[in-house]
């Protein structure tokens, strides 16, 4: 896991990437225990299997979330490079049509603040802390037309 986890604060998570790290977590789990894709074994089935063998535990998301909360933080506390180029701004314009979601989206919306209050929050490392925690927290799956 910790080769997987190499850098993953500087990554801008998109729908996309969500759904490959859960996809490659679920892969991780099934190798665990021995469980192939031709036994058709749902991946709720498999995640059960695996709070049973392990107990609880934090999946690979949440552990990105909080990594990438806890660098902004840092970041924002220090007077270094990379504060600089962190909060800098790109000369130029964007290219047409949607933009592009970009690493500062991920904190504004994991923390459910504008980047100006982050930035304050992240003064006080005690609050920032606290947001952390609050804001990595796993979302809850909503049950769809199939589960019921």
């Amino acid at each position: 896991m910790s080769i997987f986890l190499y850098a993953c604060e500087s990554w801008t998570l998109n729908a996309d990437i969500e759904r490959r790290i859960r996809a490659m977590e679920m892969r991780c789990y099934r190798r665990l225990l021995g469980i192939s894709y031709k036994d058709h074994t749902t991946n709720e089935e498999v995640s059960r299997r695996i709070v049973n063998a392990i107990g609880p535990h934090v999946d690979l998301l949440t552990i990105v979330r909080q990594r990438k909360l806890k660098w902004y933080g840092h970041t924002t506390r220090s007077s270094g490079r990379a504060k600089t180029i962190m909060q800098g701004t790109v000369i130029g314009g964007r290219r047409r049509g949607r933009q592009k979601k970009c690493w500062d989206d991920n904190i504004r919306e994991w923390s459910g603040f504008e980047l100006r209050n982050t930035l304050r929050k992240a003064e006080d490392r005690e609050e920032w802390k606290a947001v952390v925690r609050r804001s990595s927290a796993a979302p809850r799956r909503i049950p769809d037309l199939w589960d019921r």
